[in-house]
């Protein structure tokens, strides 16, 4: 509220200056103890790999968590692709994001982003990429799929393109991703894991490379009709990235609120964060040996050739 200083002037202007500068101090004080004042939202950037307006549903408990973790208002949003969420960070539109190995480099490399966590699943911190196809298909090794077409998720995923590319590469089948097209008849970028695994099933494609635990999203009567030839090499789980410049105590908080979900009475909420079983800490290097893959396989610019203007 303005204050009219007139008043200030009738009773003397020194003394009442400065008693009213000790009043405006307290108050802001009092104000930013308050949980009920408005403050900048701490801004979260999901993935969606299924429904996004399911996630939002599934995550609402875990932002009224995280609100009273951090004491102040979380804003959750879900990012169309998974360009959408590099360029979230990058552009300080987001402070925090989980994402997959491949979009976290890219945040790095673009922005500056920095990795403060991992998901373990399924009791690992690593997982595998596979290659599905129908049980009534025929095929039965990645050389069958020579000519046929192929389902990933998106051109910036690590376990939904990267990762099942070197399988073929790996078996000499293609020399790397310039040369994919044309040994598939068709690629096709399916927007999600999920969706990739239905294009299989519904005879759209004849396979798709994705993440082992989408074959889990299908239901009983369907897995049963799904069978995978291939895996890849082992790739870190998805991570909790924060973008640069994001000041330490929101850094620390937020991280120290999602460590304290691996035990106590909050742990159930796991469930609603992409059913994780929990969390580890990482750095830089635990992505050493996917970053060294993406860049011999262009998908990340040589060290020392990102554009200025990236950051």
């Amino acid at each position: 509220m303005q204050q009219d200083d007139r008043r200030f002037e009738a009773r003397g202007p020194r003394p009442a200056t400065w008693w009213s500068a000790v009043v405006v101090l307290v108050m802001w004080g009092v104000l930013w103890a308050c949980p009920g004042v408005a403050q900048e939202p701490f801004k979260i950037v999901f993935i969606a790999y299924e429904n996004p307006n399911q996630l939002l549903e599934d995550i609402d408990p875990v932002v009224e968590y995280l609100e009273q973790a951090l004491k102040r208002p979380v804003k959750p949003f879900v990012a169309t692709d998974y360009a959408g969420v590099v360029e979230a960070l990058r552009n300080g539109s987001a402070d925090a994001a989980f994402m997959g190995a491949l979009q976290y480099l890219l945040a790095h490399r673009h922005g500056g982003a920095e990795p403060i966590l991992g998901e373990v699943y399924g009791g690992s911190t690593t997982y595998r990429s596979r290659i599905f196809v129908r049980k009534d298909s025929g095929l039965g090794k990645p050389a069958d799929l020579e000519g046929k077409t192929i389902a990933f998720v998106d051109p910036v995923s690590s376990s939904g393109y990267l990762y099942p590319l070197v399988i073929f590469k790996d078996a000499g089948l293609i020399g790397g991703r310039d040369s994919a097209d044309r040994y598939f008849r068709r690629i096709y970028f399916a927007g999600g894991d999920e969706q990739a695994l239905r294009a299989v099933l519904n005879g759209f494609v004849d396979a798709a490379g994705i993440g082992e635990f989408a074959f889990d999203l299908l239901r009983g009567e369907e897995r049963d009709q799904i069978v995978w030839i291939a895996e890849s090499r082992p790739i870190p789980s998805h991570c909790v990235v924060v973008r640069k410049g994001l000041d330490s105590s929101s850094r620390e908080g937020f991280k120290k609120a999602l460590l304290a979900l691996n035990e106590g009475p909050d742990r159930p909420l796991l469930q609603q964060l992409y059913g994780v079983d929990g969390y580890v800490e990482v750095g830089t290097q635990t992505y050493a040996e996917t970053e060294a893959l993406a860049t011999a396989e262009g998908f990340l610019p040589p060290l020392g050739k990102v554009s200025e203007g990236d950051g």
